[in-house]
């Protein structure tokens, strides 16, 4: 028996268990507990008393959280200095000093008593995976504490399942801790459109409403920003009146070009000390356009990452089989690594792709049986008293 069989039969299983099931609770909802054949011991289950663990008292030495170290504010030259110096993000980079320069001159006019205009600091990033959306609000987390908007400047990140709960009540307090967390620094919000499911018994509009609530009691001490898919964060914003009025602000994350993913992975390279040769330099670009061009889960900065991190064990595994190593080895992949590393890929998206296909049958026989067990006339029958 294959694994596609295996499951199928499993699934058959529960699937009979859950009809036999089905059928015990209607008969039960027409003519009582009481069936034959039902243990009586199953009619009522005993309450265990809990037991507590005793808590240390604390003192007044003991505070119950430990203070968090205050760091400086850096330089906003130096800030600026690190902006300018990543790779790509052209319209981003000026974006964000256009940024700095409003929120400097809009500082000084409070310093000398003169009126401002209220300004927004929450923002919108939009674009696909790896762009650097994550990375720039790391750094604007830090710009923000040194012109002295935010206490500490750390960044907080989360999706959806960091802010909703399953169950009626717990999410506005997941989201409320959440929030707490983020208090003198910046909450990024991955995906933020999946708050927004509209679907039934959902509760990302209560992470919504606790968010946005939050958003103005703290508006002096915490920046948000939420990030997504273009169109998808478009929606979201405009599907809640107190979003739209909160989030003014838009980013646009453009992909890398060749030449930049080129250059992220030259960087890596340099950050590790490892280098290519002449043919592993031009096999390693024709591996990053081939990926990014197959695969649209390739991932800009991310699927660069990734091939970096490929071509390290396939020079890793080509070492192994020497008995004498020098420093140079160490340092040097060839392009014999880099095809080693896109065979190994290639075998893995095609192990991927064959586990999705046997899972995608199995749901499918799943949906078919479902529906086939929904057709079976049922004769519901008194049960025979002893």
């Amino acid at each position: 028996m294959d694994n596609r069989d295996e499951i199928i039969r499993t699934q058959m299983d529960v699937i009979s268990t859950l009809i036999n099931n089905n059928l015990r609770n209607i008969g039960a909802d027409l003519w009582g507990d009481d069936l034959p054949g039902k243990p009586a011991e199953t009619k009522q289950k005993e309450k265990k008393p809990e037991v507590q663990a005793a808590k240390p008292q604390q003192t007044a030495q003991q505070p119950q959280q430990e203070a968090e170290q205050e760091t400086p504010p850096e330089d906003i030259n130096d800030l600026k200095a690190e902006l300018n110096e990543l790779i790509g993000l052209d319209g981003i980079k000026k974006e964000v000093n256009n940024l700095i320069n409003m929120v400097t001159i809009h500082k000084l006019r409070q310093q000398n008593d003169l009126k401002t205009v209220d300004m927004s600091l929450h923002m919108v990033f939009t674009g696909n995976p790896g762009t650097g959306k994550t990375m720039i609000a790391r750094i604007m987390s830090r710009i923000y504490k040194s012109l002295g908007i935010l206490t500490k400047g750390h960044l907080v990140e989360v999706d959806r399942s960091g802010l909703v709960a399953g169950y009626v009540g717990q999410t506005a307090t997941k989201t409320s801790a959440v929030i707490e967390k983020a208090l003198g620094g910046v909450l990024f919000i991955d995906e933020a459109y999946a708050l927004n499911s509209r679907s039934e018994n959902d509760f990302g509009q209560e992470a919504i409403d606790t968010l946005l609530k939050a958003m103005e009691d703290h508006r002096d001490d915490l920046v948000v920003i939420v990030a997504g898919y273009d169109g998808l964060m478009e929606k979201f914003i405009h599907s809640n009146p107190g979003l739209e009025s909160r989030f003014n602000r838009y980013l646009h994350f453009d992909d890398y070009t060749i030449d930049e993913m080129a250059a992220i992975l030259d960087l890596n390279l340099r950050k590790g000390q490892y280098k290519l040769d002449d043919a592993g330099r031009e096999a390693a670009r024709q591996y990053i356009i081939d990926a990014n061009t197959s695969s649209i889960s390739f991932g800009n900065a991310r699927g660069v990452r990734n091939v970096f991190e490929r071509l390290l064990v396939a020079q890793a595994n080509r070492l192994a089989q020497s008995a004498n190593v020098s420093k140079e080895d160490l340092m040097l992949i060839t392009a014999e690594d880099v095809k080693a590393a896109r065979e190994s890929d290639e075998k893995m998206i095609a192990s991927e792709r064959a586990q999705q296909s046997l899972i995608q049958s199995a749901e499918d026989t799943i949906a078919e049986l479902t529906a086939l067990s929904k057709n079976i006339p049922v004769k519901l029958e008194p049960p025979e008293k002893a």
